[in-house]
């Protein structure tokens, strides 16, 4: 692999150990499963996904993307550079007769150079607290959309909540998470996001936290975002 790629290895290689276990609702996948109706539904109320292209950067098994294919997209493109996640999220989309997806394993900053200006809608979900460098995905996804076009990115802010939550709580507490699944110092704050949208060229729509309650098992979204949360940004 060029070592030139904006990604971890280490991270990459957590992720393919895991890639059988992407569509077992009950593993370690379990939260992504339980959240990805509303997310879903927060993207669609934004941009309309029926009739739209989409691109799905850091895809894994294709949860999301195979969610946003049902919705009516004129097509989905999963990418990822973990290829036993995208060898899972393939094979399911072929068990599931999932209809207008694809999966590519190449980096979001090659995509952008190859398809520049191609999509409506980027969706780059729980991923750029995994990449070295989370500035230069959100520079390729502004890359990626067309103009009017939207781009959503979700991830963990940096605090000692987030800290407590969703490193402590999840990973050693609730086990929600396989330990070692995030890294605090990785995490980034809204404002940084924020500013890496702005200096992107994009312009912030939107903001959404993305809560947990673990007696009830139920989540819901508001406009906290002290700990996961959600930012929608348009291209001009």
């Amino acid at each position: 692999m060029n070592d030139k790629l904006n990604a971890d290895h280490a991270e990459l290689k957590k992720f393919s150990d895991l890639a059988h276990k992407w569509w077992d609702r009950n593993s370690e996948f379990r939260p992504l499963h339980e959240i990805n109706p509303l997310r879903l539904e927060w993207v669609d109320q934004h941009c309309g996904l029926l009739g739209k292209k989409v691109v799905d950067v850091g895809c894994g098994g294709g949860i999301l993307a195979d969610a946003m294919a049902r919705k009516g997209t004129a097509q989905v493109l999963g990418i990822d550079l973990a290829e036993k996640s995208l060898k899972v999220a393939q094979l399911h989309a072929l068990e599931a007769q999932t209809p207008n997806i694809g999966y590519r394993a190449i980096s979001v900053e090659a995509l952008a150079s190859e398809q520049p200006a191609s999509f409506d809608v980027v969706t780059c979900m729980e991923m750029l607290e995994h990449v070295p460098d989370p500035a230069s995905v959100v520079q390729a996804c502004q890359r990626l959309v067309r103009p009017g076009g939207w781009v959503f990115f979700s991830t963990i802010n940096r605090n000692p909540k987030s800290w407590l939550l969703a490193i402590v709580g999840a990973e050693y507490m609730l086990r929600m998470l396989p330990r070692g699944t995030h890294e605090f110092a990785k995490f980034i704050t809204p404002s940084e996001l924020a500013h890496f949208i702005r200096d992107a060229g994009l312009e912030l729509q939107d903001s959404r936290g993305l809560h947990y309650n673990p007696i009830s098992r139920r989540y819901w979204l508001s406009a906290n975002t002290d700990v996961n949360y959600m930012l929608a940004a348009r291209r001009p």
